[in-house]
C-alpha cells in the first residue's frame, strides 16, 4: 500500500499487523501515483479520499473507489462497518500556523528539540508531523496519540512555538 505521510497511524499498524508493507510519501497524488509505479504497485492514496487503483486508472476516483469497495463487500459478506473495523482510527490533531518563515521550520533547534520531546513522550502510541505547507504561506502541526487530549496538547505547545520562533 503506497500512502502518504498523513495517513493516520491506525493506517500503519493495521497494514503491518495484517503483513501488508506500507510505503509513505509524501502529500500530493503525484507522489503516490510515482511512487506505484516506481514499485510496481497497485494500490495507493492519500488520506483525504483520493484513492489510485493503478490496474484501472492514475488518478483517484471516487466512483471507481465506490465500486472497488461494493466488490469488497460482497466477496467477504461483510457490512461495511464489519470491514471498517480492521483498523482503529488514531486521534489526529492538525493546527495550521500563518505568518511564519516556513523555511526555517526543519532547522530552528528549539522547534526541533520539542518535536523530539513530543515523540519521545508518545514513543509507539501516537507521532509528530511538522512541515511546511506546499500549497500555503504556513506550516503545518500534526500530533496522532492514543486520545485526543494528548494530540491537542502536544499540537498547540509545537504550534505556539512555531509561531513565536518563525513569526513574521
Amino acid at each position: 500500500l503506497v500512502a502518504t505521510v498523513m495517513s493516520n497511524l491506525g493506517l500503519k499498524v493495521a497494514m503491518r499487523a495484517n503483513e501488508i508493507e506500507m510505503i509513505e510519501t509524501k502529500v500530493g497524488d503525484r507522489y503516490v501515483l510515482e511512487e506505484i509505479r516506481n514499485g510496481g504497485y497497485t494500490l495507493g492514496g492519500e488520506q483525504s479520499g483520493h484513492i489510485i487503483f493503478s490496474r484501472y486508472a492514475t488518478t483517484g476516483d471516487g466512483i471507481l473507489t465506490g465500486l472497488q469497495l461494493l466488490a469488497e463487500m460482497k466477496r467477504t459478506g461483510k457490512t461495511l462497518n464489519e470491514l471498517s473495523q480492521v483498523m482503529q482510527i488514531f486521534p489526529q490533531v492538525l493546527v495550521n500556523v500563518p505568518g511564519v518563515d516556513k523555511t526555517q521550520v526543519d532547522t530552528d533547534e528549539a522547534i526541533q528539540a520539542l518535536v523530539k520531546q513530543a515523540e519521545s513522550e508518545l514513543a509507539g502510541t501516537g507521532r509528530v508531523l511538522l512541515r511546511a505547507s506546499g500549497t500555503e504561506p504556513l506550516v503545518r502541526v500534526m500530533v496522532e496519540a492514543a486520545d485526543e487530549g494528548t494530540a491537542k496538547s502536544w499540537a498547540d505547545r509545537i504550534a505556539v512555538l512555531v509561531e513565536q520562533r518563525l513569526g513574521l
